[in-house]
């Protein structure tokens, strides 16, 4: 595997969490842990009705995704796994499913498109293919367009 990786990933966008009832984890996120609700989201194509939560401050801040399916007969269960994905800001998008493609890495149907909070985003499949055979093994990851804030952020933190 070639070791000029033409990105980073700077740190921990989201996670999303998934559930029958997305009251039910916000009591638990918000009621009681005491994260900040921002906003919510729904789209039929990807079967979720979710709120988005943030844990911390300013551009190094992480979104918890509180999801249910709008149709739990509907394929795809938001609710399951639980931990439905977990997020990860990268610099450099495009370069980075480029490079990871090139190197037989399996991405979702879908390629780049605007995600919930409106960054341009791309999931890497949990599992693997004969075409493509390296997967995030088991995990749905999402990689983020990091905006030029939280790559500032990020590199005075490196810098620190």
């Amino acid at each position: 595997m070639s070791s000029s990786r033409p990105f980073s990933i700077l740190g921990l966008q989201q996670i999303a969490v998934g559930g029958a009832d997305k009251h039910s984890l916000r009591r638990f996120w918000v009621d009681l842990l005491g994260l900040t609700f921002k906003d919510s989201f729904v789209s039929q194509a990807e079967n979720v009705d979710e709120d988005i939560c943030q844990l911390g401050f300013g551009a190094t801040a992480v979104e918890v995704d509180l999801m249910q399916p709008l149709n739990p007969e509907k394929r795809p269960r938001v609710d399951s796994p639980a931990l439905n994905h977990v997020g990860f800001w990268v610099d450099d998008l495009a370069a980075a499913v480029d490079w990871l493609t090139g190197q037989g890495l399996r991405f979702t149907p879908g390629g780049i498109r605007k995600g919930a909070a409106g960054h341009d985003v791309c999931f890497i499949h949990p599992k693997g293919n004969d075409e493509f055979p390296l997967s995030a093994e088991g995990v749905l990851v999402e990689l983020v367009q990091a905006p030029q804030p939280v790559i500032d952020a990020y590199r005075v933190l490196a810098e620190a």
